[in-house]
């Protein structure tokens, strides 16, 4: 008798409600949950595919050791005792920070892995820790640590209540919105089209996004930051400043007002390529607008001046009058409160060995990992232990780190799959897939556009013999005490946690995991509101403005802007998204690398035919750390001088066992970003802007 079960996607921050129809233990459809109030019955392409990351022979189902050139299956007990008896043992002959490790996104879409995987990390009191954090959003977070005092009080965009939406390096049209939760954002869109409403896109490209938007203004790579100041000095210069609750909390504006005075759209506008009055006018129109937002992502976040565009843009709706307000950037609220429950972060508590990166949150970044790993010496790393993560295709310099992984002494991977990364590992532990556990959205909810929440029970039932992700870290934890003659500190399911995490939110009155259980198309809490004011964890309790890091990067910026445009011949690579990719992970799956190929270099035709090159054919693709061969299309979408390579290929390596993902190879992006390419305020990987040179294969 076929059964619907209701739960959100995990694949993508969307977490789109899904109805999924079984019969026993075989998936009949999965389709949009229309009852969802927050996606609206919208899916996409990705969510379909759940099934066939469910069903895929290729799927880790239990431990598996290297044993020479091949794989061997063996039992929980033995992986656990194997793992921490190398670690104990490489941590007691060469230190603690010996050992590394490195978290992959997907951490962040399994609640499991958050409430748990420190029970096992944090024993090893490693100093060399990495994430995906660094190649992706730290400039989000650190900014947000100077000014509001919390990492993750992120404002997002209010995008179905604002008149303008301002929008740089974003293309929520493929990723489904990111570090902004935003389902269903095609409609969202249109709405705000039909209300009279403007959405203003900022892209080298002219993304899927851009074909929506009111307006398309191409950027120079890595010159965002060249508009956005131009845009505040403007607003500083026309008095174009609203006071607003959160003007009146701030300190050190004029400090900010003094440091940007140089910089005027006329003197950014050749930097950037877009005229001074262009600039101009977008900054009278954003400040004229009844309410507006500006908004940055990868585009931004990755590249040279990332941090300094992340502050630019809080400062940017601060002044307007946007910041805190309906219409403009607002925190959300979530009913598992992380802003409200901890630390907000910390910043430069050390350094790495190598090439004197700070750490961000006890975390350093990831382009130091490699080095890490080659440089001889005290503290040099001997092992590692990852957890879904793939950062031989994800991290920059990916050959790199592929050959450095080669001389570890021993890894560990908590992972489905033998990747491009994992095939490396001497033991890999597969948790349950995701439809085999329950989830909750920690992090999502915290920049969703709407107050919502849900709790995601399973579909199918635990395998026999298998372990949750969370299981897994507490065995790990368990072993390592034991081989360290401790007692094992005692834990609990992480459905508990949240159940006492929504029982002392600032919904305790009417939330528990029981009502949510309740509630199976998930709750809503309600539209964004007003509440950062009382939320600041600053230790003025107001709104920081200048914190003195970024004061000096603006002279780092005024020193270093010559520099920002191409040279004549020059390309700059960036990345592209797309709606049925990931990252590196979703490529085994047929439903999702069907159809039109999509590994490939996409270039403006002007470029092409000044290279002598034609439509379709191979290219070799150069930078400083290497070269890939691939197809290359002439494409009128891509800002000239500018070429755009997907993320996430790469799957040719020697060893993996993922069968459709090789067959569809493609060329890895990382192959030509450069380790040393980086913002140096945070160390965050410069992935967008790498220059390039590209010839007939």
């Amino acid at each position: 008798m076929p059964v619907t079960h209701y739960r959100a996607c995990h694949l993508c921050e969307a977490i789109c409600g899904l109805a999924i129809e079984t019969e026993g233990e075989q998936i009949l459809s999965i389709k949009g949950d229309h009852e969802d109030p927050f996606s609206r019955g919208h899916i996409c392409p990705k969510a379909i595919a759940l099934q066939d990351i469910q069903n895929d022979p290729q799927r880790l189902r239990m431990p598996v050791k290297r044993v020479g050139e091949q794989w061997q299956q063996i039992g929980w007990e033995e992986a656990f005792e194997l793992v921490a008896s190398r670690l104990a043992a490489i941590q007691q002959e060469h230190g603690q920070n010996a050992v590394a490790v490195y978290m992959g996104n997907p951490n962040v879409h399994n609640y499991g892995s958050m409430t748990h995987s420190n029970y096992f990390l944090g024993q090893l009191h490693t100093k060399q820790r990495y994430s995906a954090t660094s190649v992706d959003q730290l400039p989000h977070h650190l900014v947000s640590l100077w000014m509001y005092g919390h990492m993750l009080a992120i404002p997002i965009p209010d995008i179905d209540h604002t008149d303008f939406f301002l929008m740089l390096g974003a293309n929520p049209m493929a990723s489904n919105g990111s570090i902004m939760t935003v389902p269903d954002v095609g409609k969202r869109i249109k709405a705000l089209k039909a209300r009279g409403g403007k959405l203003v896109v900022v892209d080298p490209r002219r993304s899927e996004t851009a074909e929506q938007a009111t307006e398309h203004q191409f950027v120079q790579p890595g010159t965002d930051a060249s508009l956005l100041v131009g845009l505040l000095h403007t607003l500083f210069d026309e008095k174009l400043v609203k006071d607003s609750p959160a003007l009146q909390a701030t300190l050190g504006l004029e400090d900010v007002k003094a440091a940007i005075a140089p910089f005027s759209a006329e003197a950014m506008a050749e930097h950037c390529a877009i005229p001074a009055e262009k600039i101009r006018q977008l900054a009278r129109d954003f400040a004229a607008a009844d309410s507006a937002v500006c908004y940055g992502r990868m585009g931004v976040s990755v590249q040279r001046y990332g941090t300094l565009c992340q502050w630019l843009i809080q400062i940017i709706n601060l002044v307007t009058g946007n910041l805190d307000q309906p219409g403009g950037a607002l925190c959300t609220e979530p009913a598992f409160d992380v802003v409200g429950m901890g630390k907000g972060g910390h910043f430069d508590k050390w350094r790495s060995r190598v090439s004197n990166l700070p750490e961000f949150n006890g975390e350093l970044p990831v382009a130091a990992l490699a080095e890490e790993m080659l440089t001889p010496g005290e503290g040099q790393i001997r092992a590692l232990v990852t957890s879904a993560g793939n950062p031989v295709l994800s991290t920059p310099n990916g050959r790199q780190l592929d050959r450095a992984l080669e001389g570890l002494e021993f890894m560990v991977s908590v992972d489905l799959y033998i990747n491009e990364t994992t095939r490396h590992a001497d033991v890999i532990l597969p948790p349950t897939a995701a439809l085999e556990h329950d989830h909750y959205d920690i992090t999502f909810n915290n920049f969703a556009v709407r107050n919502v929440t849900r709790i995601n029970l399973p579909i199918l039932p635990k395998p026999e013999g298998s372990l949750h992700d969370w299981e897994i870290f507490v065995g790990l934890g368990q072993a390592f005490a034991k081989v360290l003659g401790q007692t094992p500190r005692q834990t609990m399911a992480p459905e508990m946690m949240v159940d006492a995490a929504l029982r002392s939110g600032p919904y305790k009155d009417r939330l528990s995991l029981a009502v949510l259980k309740e509630h199976p198309h998930g709750i809503d809490l309600g539209p964004l509101k007003p509440n950062l004011l009382p939320r600041l964890q600053t230790p003025s309790k107001q709104i920081e403005c200048a914190p003195q890091v970024i004061l000096d990067d603006l002279q780092r910026f005024a020193t270093d802007i010559q520099q920002m445009r191409p040279k004549l011949g020059e390309l700059r690579l960036i990345g592209r998204r797309h709606v049925r990719s990931n990252n590196s992970w979703m490529h085994n799956y047929q439903r999702l690398v069907k159809g039109k190929a999509r590994d490939q270099l996409l270039m403006h035709p002007d470029d092409l035919a000044s290279r002598g090159l034609s439509d379709g054919q191979q290219v070799v693709v150069r930078s400083r750390v290497g070269e890939v061969t691939v197809a290359v299309v002439a494409s009128d979408e891509m800002l000239a001088g500018v070429v755009s390579l997907p993320h996430g290929w790469g799957h040719n390596r020697k060893g993996i066992e993922q069968d459709v993902a090789a067959a569809h190879a493609g060329v890895s992006a990382n192959d030509l970003t450069d380790e040393r390419f980086l913002d140096p305020v945070t160390g965050n990987a410069a992935l967008n802007g790498v220059t390039v040179e590209v010839v007939a294969a």
